[in-house]
């Protein structure tokens, strides 16, 4: 058994040193704490953490992203904000969160990407001068030190590749998440930062997501698994098969593959690491957050028939509350954008403000915990802990 419950990431009300998004979590100690601290050798403690958030991305913008950004302040307050959009929809918000107006600049600008836009046309009309472009561009410029955005998924994977430009050796970005499950938690990419992926995709997503784990989660040498529709080694499609050699056969020191994991053992904990190319890995997650809802909904229905029902739900109000908070999305709301030359967070775009906060906390830890530097040891620092990659075209269509 791994130490996944000893997760670090974001304060949470009520707790003290808190971890993971994820309500399975625990509180853990300062020498717990100072370990992860010190496994990442060099690393990056800013006296302030800078956060660029695009303002106008998401389903409605601004009305929960700075409702949601005062919500991190207050875990958080360390935090300065770079807050890109529209100043005439971000100020009358701001009037309502004093605390986060002394501690924001706000940068005017009215064009915002479409939920709806492609990515080529996200990147060809929003360049310079959308909220998400200016918001990655500032972390480019070192003026903050992660942007998080609920705008359009493949709009924003496509500019920060453009802008951000890749690591040595990742030739595409992924999208990762921190996923609770029956043992703790685990990362979990790509969730759909991208679609398909060859063979040296899926090891390169294996290297990026046990360097998260290995920092999120204070582990030597993460177990990775390959999601696959079964765990035999005939199954699974071409690339998926290659990865798996490729894995055993590298055997890196840095991560431990343990073999193919099912759609089940997402859930189970099978490995500190799946992964998925993000068509499957999307697909995982979306399904998960549908199940989840539907099993609140059943609980609601079986609960609200009787009279005695209703009597038992008074008497164990605070354990179905605790399994509502198990099962609520956006308590694991902010997907990390892995493989960049810089931090970029990605929100679900339906969230509320606290779901938001949760992203900012995302993004808050993996500057705290110098993420990018991890990863770039676990690379190397020259991509040599992967296979050559296939050449891959800069543009993305």
């Amino acid at each position: 058994m791994s130490g996944r419950g000893n997760a670090i990431v974001a304060a949470r009300p009520g707790r003290s040193v808190v971890l993971c998004r994820s309500p399975l979590t625990v509180a853990i100690s300062a020498a717990q704490l100072q370990s992860a601290r010190d496994q990442v050798s060099g690393t990056f403690m800013p006296q302030k953490v800078r956060i660029a958030l695009d303002a106008m991305g998401g389903d409605v913008g601004a009305s929960v992203v700075i409702p949601g950004a005062a919500i991190a302040l207050t875990r958080n307050p360390d935090i300065e904000f770079l807050l890109f959009g529209d100043r005439a929809l971000i100020e009358p918000q701001l009037v309502n969160h004093p605390a986060l107006k002394t501690v924001s600049r706000v940068i005017h600008t009215d064009v915002a990407v479409s939920m709806h836009d492609k990515p080529s046309q996200a990147v060809r009309r929003g360049r310079k001068n959308s909220s998400m472009w200016l918001a990655i561009e500032a972390v480019k410029k070192g003026e903050a030190h992660v942007a998080v955005s609920a705008g359009n998924t493949g709009a924003l994977a496509a500019m920060a590749r453009f802008c951000l430009r890749m690591l040595p050796g990742i030739d595409r970005p992924a999208l990762a998440a921190i996923w609770p499950t029956a043992r703790g938690d685990s990362v979990v990419l790509d969730l759909g930062a991208t679609i398909g992926g060859d063979a040296h995709h899926l090891v390169a997503l294996a290297v990026m997501g046990s360097a998260m784990a290995s920092v999120l989660f204070n582990l030597e040498r993460p177990t990775v698994g390959l999601l696959n529709i079964g765990v035999e080694e005939i199954k699974g499609r071409e690339e998926i098969r290659e990865a798996a050699e490729l894995l055993r056969a590298m055997n890196l020191p840095q991560l431990e593959y343990i073999g193919f994991v099912e759609g089940d053992g997402i859930g189970r904990g099978a490995a500190d690491v799946i992964v998925a190319e993000g068509f499957s890995g999307n697909i995982a997650l979306k399904a998960a957050e549908g199940t989840a809802r539907q099993i609140t909904e059943f609980l609601r229905a079986a609960l609200s028939q009787t009279w005695r029902s209703k009597i038992g739900y008074f008497f164990a109000k605070n354990a179905f509350k605790a399994l509502r908070d198990k099962l609520d999305p956006s308590k694991s709301n902010g997907s990390v954008v892995l493989g960049l030359n810089g931090i970029v967070v990605k929100s679900h775009g339906g969230t509320d403000a606290e779901g938001f906060a949760y992203a900012v906390d995302v993004g808050y830890e993996m500057v705290r915990y110098d993420l990018l530097t991890k990863i770039n040891q676990m690379l190397n620092r020259d991509g040599s802990a992967l296979p050559p990659a296939p050449t891959a075209p800069e543009a993305v269509s």
